[in-house]
């Protein structure tokens, strides 16, 4: 259940990534601060759905589950759980799900440090950052996706 659940804030983060990718920077372009404003609670939501999703593969991986595929790609019984925990971001499937969770960290730090820049300038940052993690959101669930189930499941990978 824990993987269906990153799964779900995957595609969740997807949805977000594109409202805060479109919203914000149609809203500097035509002067709307409302729409301008979406930008940094979309980028906030987006970082606590890609950390739950980090969080379930973690949980995965420290819980053995070899129902997940890239668990039991890359993982097995014996590993100590530090070389488990380490193996998330071991292939492409983790790496890629590392990079967006890092993304989405800057971004919420833009939304942080960023009262100084005018909004029109910090809604085009998150707006664009936005665009970059849909790419990455899309090729992650379409192509890539880390919480892929294995069934049957490996009884030990």
């Amino acid at each position: 259940m824990i993987p269906e659940i990153g799964h779900f804030a995957l595609i969740l983060a997807l949805c977000v990534a594109l409202v805060q990718g479109i919203l914000p920077i149609y809203g500097a372009a035509v002067g709307n601060s409302g729409l301008m404003a979406v930008a940094k609670p979309a980028a906030r939501t987006q970082f606590l759905l890609v950390l739950t999703a980090f969080g379930c593969l973690a949980y995965a991986f420290a819980d053995k589950d070899f129902s997940v595929l890239y668990v039991a790609a890359t993982s097995n019984s014996q590993l100590p759980l530090h070389y488990r925990l380490a193996a998330i971001w071991g292939a492409h499937e983790g790496s890629l799900l590392l990079w967006t969770f890092i993304l989405t960290i800057w971004m919420f730090a833009v939304t942080l440090f960023s009262a100084h820049l005018p909004e029109a300038t910090r809604s085009r940052i998150l707006g664009v950052m936005g665009l970059v993690s849909v790419g990455f959101l899309l090729f992650m669930l379409s192509v890539s996706n880390p919480f892929e189930r294995l069934i049957p499941a490996a009884p030990d990978a």
